[in-house]
């Protein structure tokens, strides 16, 4: 396998900052061989990538694509704090993915929109990025997010 880090640089990715908590956690943290990440909004730069809830066909909110792009910069975010504690280069598989859509009433789509964190993994991972998931509508996300993401990874 290859390591994470060449990985992320032949995809052209690289990691962004910690975000730092927004409240009284941490951004990741280490029991035994698992590592656990606190739940990760789209933020780049300090700003929300979007803002709303998840909908196919409603006027105002958030489309599925724009959902798919935030929760990618979800796990991204996530890979960030695993990398700060233990570095991207000593996991040895992702375990376990857990992503929360803001839903519109009526949306069903939250495996789509969760999607965009799994597919990254496995971008990044291979083989070792296939995991267990929860996809799950919530009628509200911290600062009006419309999704967040938690991993836990195994090092």
């Amino acid at each position: 396998m290859t390591a994470a880090s060449a990985r992320l640089a032949e995809l052209g990715i690289v990691l962004p900052e910690v975000v730092p908590p927004l409240a009284a956690y941490v951004p990741a943290t280490q029991v035994g061989d698992l590592v656990h990440t606190s739940g990760q909004l789209p933020l780049v730069d300090g700003a929300l990538l979007a803002q709303g809830k998840v909908s196919e066909n409603a006027e105002g909110v958030v489309d599925v694509e724009t959902a798919v792009a935030a929760a990618r910069q979800c796990a991204l975010n996530a890979l960030a704090a695993v990398h700060a504690l233990v570095g991207i280069d000593n996991v040895k598989r992702v375990v376990k993915v857990t992503g929360f859509v803001a839903s519109a009433p009526g949306f069903s789509g939250q495996p789509a929109v969760v999607n965009g964190a799994s597919l990254l993994l496995g971008e990044v991972f291979g083989d070792a990025g296939v995991h267990v998931r929860s996809a799950v509508g919530v009628a509200e996300l911290p600062l009006g997010a419309p999704v967040e993401v938690e991993l836990t990874v195994q090092v």
